[in-house]
């Protein structure tokens, strides 16, 4: 099936005179995750990650990911006759490098600029130019030959309140415009769904996970205009939207609107957030100011409200994740569980809270050797059936009215090996010292990325993603600009940790063919102690789920470590008590002993 798609892109190709072909993962607006109509990377490869892209020539094909994806990408790229890029390892060329060493002079390369990152296009384009090489930019050769494309969902938008967002859309358009006169901008265009979803109150349905709505944003220091299908506007969106003086236009007029910006304009535009097309629609008469969205900074540091939800929100889900980790490792000896039916309890015990809207990804339910994938998902194909040995990994994360979540733990399910228990312990060690940091104001995630992967370096180990990531509010669960990382990718820029933004704490292990761990707790960035040194800056977990302690070889752990953990197993007892039932409450406070 793959190696006939790529045989008919090849015949497209060759009918537009182009030798190399490139597709990336996202949508129009640089979206980590998309809607079935934009997965032209996964139509064409066969690879379902969220991560990656794929260059097709006349004769070869490849496909780059990160190490969250080599395992699986192994895996579904078997048979295919596309080759595994392994991103970031050594001598392994980047994309370009490889785009510039295929491309022959009076070549042709070729890629959708409605999809393509500006800032990724620009690379390619230079390498194209370096080869004399020609750019064909404006045909979306997957789409020729997919006959059964999914169209675009027309997913219903909502208001989202006050009394959960806690900022109004007249006030939020203020503080931009405060940023546009400040950069001395004239216009500022946003593509990002979830800046556009924050700006305006507004959610959607549009992405699996992602509650936005595909759109463009212009604002001015009179005037907002939201590019949207009409399809998804309903009377009493736009009787808001009138309100707050908000225009509304056909989504794709927002191509020709811009070729009409007048010259000498300032425009105000994220090359990292916007596509190709985006981007050349400015006349060359404007001005480019290349910033970050005032917006990502801004959503970013959540106000009173959103994080008095949050504590909510993740109360909510922290009493389901309990239940969860009850019910399989009391019963796994008793009824057969498999991977599809623990993602199947966890959101079932969900749905037994208030306002609880839907997964915010798909759940990772591993155990034993798929535990190894880092971005694994269960199918009735790969469904184990989990035993009463070895590690379950389950990472997930759900959307309520009050926020989103991301959680994951890795539950012991009886006999483990004494090297397992020690990397559960070293695992377990990293995520509390993070946790427990403190730090002068004015520190990363770079800065700070260190803490926890330290224990596992001890051991000649590590993980190969991140460590953390920002969590949006009711958005996506993957959020900038903040994160726990040491190695900073080059068109991304290290954000000061402030008060008030959510970082994940998350790291792991990951043996291929054997096992997987990883514990993950959000992290709410609050003000410390301030004295002549400056501002010190702490964590509050909001995450509140036992850490297996069945996998903990206590002796691993320093005193101070071993009291970072008694003292959070007391917080989660103290607070998740009172909503369990009288067998769970007893294994609880079992699951939380002082060690």
């Amino acid at each position: 099936m793959i190696q006939e798609r790529l045989r008919l892109l090849r015949q497209k190709m060759k009918e537009s005179g182009v030798t190399v072909y490139v597709i990336p993962s996202s949508d129009c607006h640089e979206s980590e995750y998309v809607c079935g109509h934009y997965r032209a990377r996964a139509y064409i490869t066969g690879f379902t990650g969220s991560a990656g892209t794929a260059v097709v020539t006349l004769e070869d094909a490849g496909l780059w990911t990160d190490g969250r994806y080599f395992i699986q990408a192994e895996l579904e790229l078997r048979d295919t006759g596309i080759r595994l890029f392994r991103t970031g390892e050594p001598g392994v060329p980047n994309v370009e490098t490889y785009v510039k060493e295929h491309l022959e002079k009076g070549g042709r390369l070729g890629f959708d600029g409605k999809v393509m990152g500006a800032f990724r296009a620009e690379a390619l384009i230079k390498a194209a130019e370096e080869k004399k090489a020609g750019v064909l930019a404006t045909e979306d050769l997957v789409g020729a030959i997919w006959e059964d494309r999914p169209e675009i969902p027309d997913a219903p938008v909502f208001i989202l309140e006050s009394n959960y967002c806690g900022e109004s859309v007249k006030r939020k358009l203020m503080r931009v415009r405060e940023k546009l006169e400040e950069l001395e901008a004239d216009i500022h265009v946003v593509a990002s769904l979830c800046d556009i979803a924050w700006i305006l109150n507004i959610r959607g349905g549009d992405i699996p996970g992602v509650p936005v709505t595909l759109s463009y944003l212009c604002i001015t220091k009179n005037t907002c205009t939201w590019y949207v299908r009409s399809s998804v506007i309903t009377e009493e969106i736009r009787s808001y939207l009138s309100e707050n003086k908000i225009q509304v236009k056909e989504y794709e007029a927002v191509y020709e609107d811009l070729t009409k910006l007048g010259p000498g304009l300032n425009v105000l535009m994220d090359k990292r957030k916007v596509n190709h097309r985006l981007l050349t629609s400015i006349p060359q008469g404007a001005r480019l100011i290349d910033k970050s969205n005032p917006s990502e900074l801004m959503k970013a540091v959540k106000n009173e409200t959103e994080l008095k939800n949050l504590r909510i929100a993740h109360l909510k889900e922290s009493i389901a994740f309990t239940r969860l980790m009850y019910w399989v490792k009391t019963n796994v000896r008793k009824q057969e569980i498999t991977e599809l039916s623990v993602s199947e309890y966890l959101n079932e015990r969900r749905k037994e809270q208030a306002h609880y809207l839907g997964e915010s990804f798909s759940p990772i339910c591993a155990y034993g050797p798929n535990a190894a994938i880092v971005h694994y998902s269960a199918d009735k194909r790969s469904n184990a059936v989990i035993e009463a040995k070895g590690f379950l990994l389950v990472d997930a994360g759900g959307h309520y009215l009050e926020g989103t979540t991301d959680t994951t733990r890795t539950f012991a399910l009886g006999e483990l090996t004494e090297e397992q228990k020690r990397m559960f312990t070293a695992v377990c060690r990293a995520n509390l010292n993070l946790a427990n940091a403190r730090f002068l104001y004015g520190c990363t995630g770079y800065t700070l990325d260190v803490l926890c992967r330290e224990p596992l370096w001890q051991f000649g180990m590590d993980y190969k993603h991140g460590t953390g990531h920002g969590v949006g509010y009711l958005l996506n669960v993957h959020e900038g600009p903040n994160a726990f990382r040491w190695k900073m990718p080059e068109d991304e820029r290290a954000a000061v940790l402030e008060a008030g933004m959510v970082t994940t704490d998350e790291p792991g292990i990951y043996v291929e063919g054997e096992y997987g761990i990883r514990t993950e707790n959000e992290l709410v960035c609050v003000k410390g102690t301030e004295n002549e040194y400056g501002q010190f800056m702490e964590f509050e977990i909001v995450t509140l789920v036992p850490i297996d302690l069945d996998g903990i070889v206590p002796e691993e752990m320093t005193l101070t470590e071993r009291n970072y953990l008694n003292d959070y197993h007391q917080r989660v007892y103290h607070t998740l008590a009172p909503y369990l039932s009288g067998e769970e409450r007893e294994w609880l406070k079992v699951s939380t002993r002082a060690v």
